[in-house]
């Protein structure tokens, strides 16, 4: 989840960045650059997305097992946990 916040915040600061530029008519090379480095980091955030999506998916799937096992304990509780906070996570960034 850290990784698709910094990823998010780094978008943030590039297009400010880059609007930054066009405002003040920097140089048309040196914007079509800053452009190339938002438009990376733009799609970095679905490759984050995706890879979180797969751990989650993993996490549900290794919980259960547990469950079905009647395991108890802090790493269950901490597997729960995780589980809503990336599902909240998810269902903010849709809406």
């Amino acid at each position: 989840m850290k990784e698709l916040h910094s990823y998010e915040k780094e978008v943030e600061r590039e297009a400010a960045k880059t609007a930054d530029m066009k405002e003040k008519g920097a140089d048309p090379y040196d914007l079509k650059q800053q452009e190339n480095v938002l438009a990376e980091s733009r799609m970095m955030i679905p490759d984050c997305r995706k890879r979180l999506e797969s751990a989650l998916a993993e996490l549900k799937a290794t919980l259960t097992e547990l469950e079905e096992e009647n395991q108890e304990g802090q790493e269950i509780k901490d597997a729960r946990s995780t589980i809503a906070d990336v599902e909240k996570l998810f269902q903010t960034t849709e809406a």
